[in-house]
């Protein structure tokens, strides 16, 4: 499975889906992960719509995003567009804790939702 992270430093789970400049895209197989790549979302985009389908087709690889925030009508559309949406519950988590959170969670009892990428 893949995963985008809202970051800022590639570091921890920092950013806001809609204003993120770059998303992290990691790799969770056999209880370990890798980076893949960086993924750029420029912010010059002014209608918020448009915005909002700019940055989920950046982040159209990924099964899951986890982002810092998100808005109601931005979870709709990443959701609409088939990825789970997973908002960290700790301001500035960082993204090695989440994805080993991720890998405990599919080791034990896995919740419905990430049995559809196991």
């Amino acid at each position: 499975m893949k995963i985008a992270f809202a970051s800022t430093d590639n570091v921890h789970i920092n950013d806001h889906f809609g204003w993120c400049k770059c998303f992290y895209l990691y790799e969770l197989a056999g209880g370990e992960w890798r980076f893949v790549k960086a993924l750029e979302a420029k912010d010059e985009i002014a209608e918020e719509i448009d915005k909002l389908g700019y940055k989920i087709e950046r982040i159209k690889e990924a099964d899951i995003l986890c982002a810092a925030q998100i808005g109601p009508r931005a979870s709709l559309m990443v959701k609409s567009a088939g990825i789970f949406v997973l908002k960290s519950e700790k301001e500035n988590k960082p993204i090695e804790a989440m994805l080993c959170d991720i890998v405990k969670l599919a080791n034990e009892n896995p919740p419905l939702w990430l049995k559809r990428f196991l």
